[in-house]
């Protein structure tokens, strides 16, 4: 089948754009206002987009509360979201007003971070305290702006419980990070493959 997705002539019950672009990490985002308010919220467009300086970057549908207190303070965190604070993380996601602390809501703790305002999920074995650099609204190939958000930072500092940590490798198998998929699918990260890149052949 062949479709154009601004035509929404896919003649399908759902569009599968999201089932395609997939697995997606989730960056579990908290960040707080300028007056305090703390918020945590799940976003499934994320990833790394650099190692030197890492850097990460999430994507919002909308100005949501996460863009907003990012562009006051230019801060934020991104928690890992696990297999074992799967429902936590899906809590997470609802609808709340605005001073609502999602962690309270999920039964999360707040950890203190080091380097930035907004806390971390303590639970989460890993965390990455992110500086904001450039927050930009995206346009489309008709060169109109549309409601799609997306927050680039450097990562100035990482968490890891060192218990994931064997024979100084981090073991994503053991922490079985989850990912978004289509519709309501998710995965679970619980085995490893691994492969040797051509040109490390070469050397």
């Amino acid at each position: 089948m062949f479709y154009e997705p601004i035509k929404r002539n896919h003649g399908l019950p759902h569009d599968p754009f999201k089932a395609i672009v997939a697995p997606r990490p989730i960056g579990w985002i908290s960040s707080v206002d300028k007056a305090g308010h703390v918020n945590l919220a799940p976003y499934s467009y994320f990833n790394g987009v650099g190692s030197h300086p890492p850097m990460v970057m999430f994507s919002s549908e909308g100005f949501k509360d996460s863009v907003r207190n990012v562009s006051e303070t230019m801060e934020f965190v991104c928690n890992l979201a696990t297999w074992d604070l799967r429902e936590a993380m899906n809590k997470s996601s609802e609808s709340v007003p605005h001073e609502t602390n999602e962690f309270e809501l999920a039964g999360l703790t707040q950890a203190p971070s080091k380097l930035v305002s907004p806390p971390r999920v303590a639970e989460s074995p890993c965390a990455l305290e992110c500086k904001a650099t450039q927050i930009v609204q995206m346009n489309g190939a008709d060169g109109r702006l549309h409601q799609n958000f997306v927050v680039f930072g450097e990562v100035v500092g990482i968490h890891i419980d060192e218990k994931f940590i064997k024979n100084g490798i981090l073991d994503a198998a053991a922490m079985k990070p989850i990912a978004r998929l289509g519709y309501r699918d998710y995965s679970v990260v619980t085995e490893l493959f691994q492969m040797t890149r051509p040109d490390e052949l070469k050397r």
